[in-house]
């Protein structure tokens, strides 16, 4: 069953009560879809304490979507494209304003010759000698009244069982895994609250089987859908195409699946690939827009 929401539906959400997922950015990385990238946040009675991604644009829509940095208990990035992780560093800059004094865990790909690592991104834009953003250095050490970023880069061989919180908050686990997107390193997450769970696919091609186990029997989960089904080889080694996406969302038998991260090319045979989409996945089906906030129930 196809919802065709809509943005309003962000005036009433998140719940004062409950799990809320919202999508902060539903686009790709070119500036022709006149939507943020990508940028997610889950919202527990009425609070933002899980984002996943910092895409370009995704800085503007935290904001219009009300949330509170110093709320935050955990940051997810996905990889180290532009169109996932270009506003993190805005995003600091404005906690710099927020107060916040518990340190925030910031979980990310460990890298290879072309990608950095979590480790190496954060030292890059934030060391205090070399760092593209050395004033904000206080994140990696807790110094200067910044919040104490506590980094877990994760390896292909992590445990996918491994609470990246650790127990920390009571409600809240978050567990991530290795997906195949190309030559990048990237991560897919999932967030358990409360006896409800949100995956998020990341960039994906969809040929690793073990994604549908790790986020089996999913209450949310959220696919990105930025090439049609015609898509050359090229872009199939990077992303799942509509009818993959199917696939994989009914063998993970989610109860809902929301498509995200559209491209124009995308988004010019929607319908088309939608259709194509519910060939496999029967299930509650939502085309997401930027500022969509829908309860999970």
């Amino acid at each position: 069953m196809l919802t065709q929401a809509c943005a309003q539906e962000s005036q009433t959400c998140p719940p004062v009560e409950g799990v809320a997922l919202q999508i902060l950015g539903s686009g790709g990385p070119i500036a022709d879809d006149a939507r943020a990238s990508s940028a997610y946040l889950v919202w527990v009675d009425g609070k933002a304490r899980v984002l996943i991604d910092a895409g370009g644009g995704s800085f503007l829509r935290f904001g219009e979507a009300q949330a509170e940095f110093s709320d935050l208990d955990f940051i997810g990035l996905s990889h180290f494209h532009a169109d996932h992780s270009a506003d993190f560093p805005a995003l600091l800059k404005s906690g710099n304003f927020a107060n916040r004094k518990r340190p925030l865990t910031v979980a990310g790909p460990s890298g290879n010759k072309r990608f950095p690592g979590l480790g190496k991104y954060l030292t890059s834009i934030l060391d205090a000698n070399d760092g593209a953003y050395a004033y904000l250095s206080g994140y990696l050490d807790g110094s200067g009244g910044l919040a104490k970023l506590n980094s877990i880069e994760v390896d292909e061989n992590w445990p996918r069982s491994e609470n990246l919180l650790h127990g920390e908050i009571d409600e809240i686990a978050v567990y991530a895994m290795h997906v195949p997107h190309g030559i990048v390193p990237a991560l897919g997450f999932r967030v358990d609250v409360r006896g409800k769970s949100i995956i998020f696919s990341s960039d994906q091609n969809g040929s690793d089987d073990d994604f549908a186990t790790f986020a089996e029997d999913a209450t949310v989960l959220v696919m990105h859908m930025p090439i049609p089904e015609g898509a050359g080889d090229g872009a199939r080694q990077l992303h799942a195409v509509p009818s993959k996406i199917g696939e994989v969302a009914a063998a993970a038998d989610a109860e809902s699946l929301v498509l995200s991260h559209f491209m124009a090319r995308s988004l010019r045979e929607l319908n088309e690939n939608v259709l194509l989409v519910s060939d496999s996945f029967d299930g509650e089906l939502f085309v997401a827009e930027d500022l969509l906030c829908r309860a999970v129930n």
